[in-house]
């Protein structure tokens, strides 16, 4: 079995997307193979790799949207999961058939709760998945977590970036209910811009209030990374010797790490 992260927090804009979508590069980087599932409506992450145009012309069956369905239990990796253009990159698509599904009160679907666990049972193929989720606590994010072997929560150093955290814990702490191995790898920084000041003291703020469980590598707000998605590729294929690069593959091996630490938190914060 492969192991699951999952991206989450309920607040858009925060760089859970793109942060998949290079992460996915460094981890190939690293030797590793990767499957990316992306479950987020809005599709940014399969957009990536394919356009918009490209993407929002995909019928419900072939993307994420089965495995909210009566039929999701049947679905293969064969069928949803489409290799890109990168050795060791596959993705389950996205796109705005996924909404209708993306509902509140998830624990009441029953047995769909484990639609994506069981899913990731024949990705035996693969070493790491990366599941990119929307930006809420709804039906999508709560199977991710209910498949997940841990959870990275993105957090910018702006006042808005830390508001609901307490929310996406309190519904980790749910998960954990259907899901007790689901581990916090910690939240990481993105977009940050080291040369001004409220950044650097939201950084402080957010190592202070979740102490040993931030990353401690920061991912800047580089042009590289914007360059690189419109060329529609990881910023590690695209510009690999650019700074960004180098400090995804920094935060890959930190991520790496931690999955090998066998102390990381079972808590909450």
């Amino acid at each position: 079995m492969p192991v699951t992260i999952c991206m989450i927090n309920q607040k858009g804009g925060v760089g859970k997307s793109s942060s998949v979508y290079h992460l996915a590069g460094g981890m190939v980087e690293a030797g590793k193979r990767v499957l990316l599932i992306d479950l987020d409506p809005q599709g940014s992450l399969s957009q990536g790799f394919f356009g918009s145009a490209v993407i929002e012309n995909i019928e419900a069956r072939d993307t994420a949207a089965r495995l909210f369905t009566d039929s999701a239990f049947f679905a293969t990796l064969d069928q949803l999961a489409v290799p890109t253009r990168f050795d060791g990159i596959s993705i389950v698509l996205a796109n705005q058939h996924l909404a209708k599904f993306n509902t509140p009160e998830p624990e009441s679907t029953g047995m769909l709760q484990y639609s994506v666990r069981e899913f990731l049972r024949e990705a035996v193929e693969f070493d790491i998945v990366l599941i990119d989720c929307p930006p809420n606590l709804y039906r999508c994010s709560w199977t991710a977590l209910v498949a997940a072997d841990y959870v990275l929560i993105p957090v910018p150093p702006e006042d808005f970036g830390t508001q609901g955290l307490r929310a996406v814990h309190q519904t980790i702490e749910q998960a954990r209910k259907l899901n007790p191995n689901l581990r916090r790898l910690g939240h990481v920084i993105p977009r940050s811009d080291k040369r001004l000041l409220i950044h650097r003291a939201y950084e402080q703020r957010v190592r202070e209030i979740y102490r040993g469980n931030v990353l401690d590598t920061v991912v800047p707000e580089a042009s590289a990374f914007k360059v690189s998605l419109a060329a529609r590729s990881p910023v590690e294929f695209d510009m690999p010797r650019s700074q960004a690069a180098k400090l995804t593959r920094q935060l890959t091996r930190e991520i790496l790490d931690r999955i090998n630490d066998k102390t990381t938190s079972l808590k909450v914060a």
